[in-house]
């Protein structure tokens, strides 16, 4: 029996009472001169105008979600591309949250706004939005219905109560929606498990029933592919966290024919091509047709077919990307005209530019040399338009703008954060126990000895950690001489699909394996000392934490675990866990439970004081992805082995830990003064 279950009880007053007691031990002893000096640093990054307003075309004008210091909730707005090209553009605000918290007497947090494409009720094109906001920044939202020329909510128009609800315009008068409609109607992992199509002026309870799916899928959605010539509805199944079945809806009949790629590609329809990027080896037969000859699409590959063509079963195709041992694709978007096709060589990014058809590349002039490129926003149906970055560790980040094919320029570019002279960025690969090249990033100042240094991880849901510019942890890490060290370690999809099924499930320890590895070459090669290392995750990276803490902990100085999963015996159970099935197994099945058992922190807890590293712990009341009790019993198992854990969890914050700067801002210094306290001098 779990002793600290009632510390899942997520905002019962006894478990709040135990965080607030804790949050209070832990602000006591870790704030302090550096830590204000830090925090107000963190703070002025993050309201700075400096930074760069990323923004969204619609129509005539740019549309950019903005925080600063004077509005802390943020402002909707918009400009057009005339002024947002001048120093101080002019905006004009839509909506301002903050004011809208005041006058409703509600924490929303903004979610975001699915704009209607096409003529609203009121005849104008851009005008209506299905608006979300969460209640102190949880994954749940409520939906409204606004009208941009009016500046107001619609009266009577499209509005969801709070829930993890799917919702997307078809014309102004329906919508696809996915959401709570009651008992049985969401699946296992909370998300929806039944899709309407929605009229207006219609209840909710009478919208037309699109498609159901099962409990124990991740989630249900539809959509509407506006495209003029191509207008075609969609319908997703998500069966696990990597598999899914797409469907082609007949909107008159609400009839479905399934797409039949492998369940475990990403596909994508575009005009008259389908791309799909299968996961593993896909066999396709061969022009000839004859069953004995196929061609085998290996993981990772992009593969372009005729949409119509396949449909009628012809698998005739032309290979676009084929991965090899240092080349993976990080992802692809589309122009009218072309495909920007961005890839990754040894975690190092290139973006191509690509002809449909043939596939040959073209030249967008323009980019600068030693950056890492990535396409920000492009919208096909418009035109060749696109907006794209650039940055590296030490190189502030530029938007550019332009056309695909043609060339783009500098739009906009961040000022550098923190004095970056002399910091150098280098990559070094470190020998995972199995012999597997596991390749990470270390940037720093040169310096006599070993020094401070951070270790920052992930690896998981073939999500890639990539060169990019640190402004927080420039700013309160490396300027202040500690060495800040990336690693790309299996679970991620650094090298492709094969990289992430590498750690899946009964392989989750390679994951552990590798960055222990990079953690013990860093000490070889002298950049530091096990009591100079400290390490860093979150959400699953906080797992990563967790693992190191239990399993590694003769590595470490000192751990920060942000918004972790700790307790795998339950973590399927608890709020969004059932749809990570696919990641790390069935706890339920004692076969998957063997494996799981052998690195889930909460059933792996040191037996009470030694030569343990220094944790900090943090999590978010309102996080409704990963429920804090992961990180509240872990803790509390910890302190009643007389073990010494500073905690704190914001009451507000959803899954990213802060509801606003100024949390983020807190969040941030109690992490960086956590870490010079237990790695750094006195005085850093």
């Amino acid at each position: 029996m779990d002793q600290y279950a009632w510390l899942e009880e997520v905002e019962s007053a006894t478990a709040l009472d135990w965080a607030r007691e804790r949050n209070a031990a832990s602000t006591a002893r870790l704030t302090g001169p550096r830590f204000e000096e830090i925090q107000s640093g963190v703070l002025a990054i993050l309201d700075t105008d400096q930074r760069i307003p990323y923004p969204v075309r619609r129509g005539e004008y740019l549309w950019n979600f903005w925080r600063d210091a004077e509005h802390p909730y943020g402002l909707w707005r918009r400009t057009t591309l005339e002024s947002f090209r001048t120093d101080s553009p002019e905006w004009d605000v839509v909506i301002d949250v903050d004011a809208l918290r005041e006058a409703e007497g509600e924490n929303w947090v903004w979610g975001g706004a699915a704009v209607l494409r096409a003529e609203s009720p009121d005849g104008a094109r851009y005008d209506r939005a299905l608006v979300s906001l969460s209640r102190g920044g949880a994954d749940a939202t409520v939906v409204r219905e606004f009208s941009i020329s009016r500046r107001e909510f619609v009266d009577g128009g499209f509005s969801l109560p709070e829930a993890k609800s799917r919702i997307s315009w078809i014309d102004k008068d329906t919508v696809y929606v996915g959401t709570d409609f009651g008992p049985g109607s969401l699946t296992d992992s909370g998300y929806p498990r039944v899709v309407k199509r929605w009229r207006r002026d219609t209840p909710l309870g009478h919208a037309d029933l699109v498609y159901e799916g099962h409990h124990s899928d991740v989630s249900i959605g539809a959509g509407y592919d506006d495209t003029p010539g191509y207008e075609r509805h969609f319908v997703t199944r998500a069966i696990d966290f990597y598999n899914s079945e797409i469907y082609l809806l007949e909107p008159e009949t609400l009839t479905l024919e399934r797409i039949d790629v492998p369940t475990d590609s990403d596909a994508d329809v575009h005009e008259s091509r389908l791309l799909v990027r299968p996961k593993s080896a896909w066999e396709l037969p061969t022009a000839a047709g004859r069953e004995s000859d196929t061609v085998t699409v290996p993981p990772g590959a992009l593969v372009a077919f005729d949409f119509d063509a396949y449909r009628a079963g012809s698998r005739e195709h032309s290979t676009v990307f084929t991965p090899d041992a240092h080349t993976a694709l990080a992802g692809y978007a589309w122009t009218k005209s072309y495909l920007l096709l961005s890839t990754m060589r040894d975690v190092r990014s290139e973006l191509h530019t690509l002809e449909p058809g043939t596939w040959e590349k073209r030249q967008t002039r323009g980019f600068p040399e030693l950056a890492e490129i990535g396409v920000y926003y492009t919208d096909p149906r418009e035109g060749d338009e696109i907006f794209a970055t650039a940055s590296g560790f030490t190189l502030p980040p530029t938007l550019l703008h332009g056309t695909a094919g043609g060339a783009v320029e500098p739009l906009k570019s961040a000022p550098a954060f923190y004095d970056a002279t002399g910091v150098t960025a280098e990559q070094f690969f470190a020998t995972s126990d199995d012999g597997t090249r596991i390749p990470y990033f270390v940037v720093r100042r040169p310096a006599d000895g070993p020094q401070p240094t951070l270790l920052y991880g992930y690896g998981g849901f073939e999500v890639s950690l990539t060169p990019d510019y640190t402004a927080v942890s420039g700013a309160s890490w490396i300027a202040r001489g500690g060495v800040y060290v990336l690693a790309n370690i299996r679970g991620g999809g650094e090298y492709g699909p094969d990289w992430h099924t590498a750690a899946l499930k009964e392989n989750r320890l390679r994951a552990y394996e590798d960055f222990a590895a990079v953690a013990k070459d860093l000490v070889a090669r002298g950049i530091t000392t096990r009591a100079q290392l400290g390490a860093q995750g979150g959400s699953n990276g906080g797992l990563l934490m967790g693992v190191m803490y239990t399993r590694y902990p003769e590595l470490f100085g000192a751990i920060v675990c942000q918004v972790p999963l700790l307790d795998m015996r339950r973590y399927h159970q608890l709020l969004a866990g059932a749809s990570w099935m696919a990641e790390y197994g069935d706890p339920d099945d004692p076969a998957q439970w063997a494996y799981i058992s052998e690195y889930s922190p909460y059933q792996n807890l040191p037996d009470g004081p030694g030569d343990l590293p220094a944790l900090l712990v943090t999590t978010s009341t309102r996080d409704d992805r990963v429920h804090p009790g992961h990180a509240r019993k872990f803790v509390a198992a910890l302190q009643a082995r007389g073990i010494d854990v500073d905690y704190y969890e914001n009451i507000e914050g959803g899954h990213g830990g802060a509801a606003d700067n100024k949390q983020a801002a807190f969040k941030s210094a109690l992490a960086y003064e956590f870490l010079w306290r237990e790695l750094g001098p006195a005085e850093s």
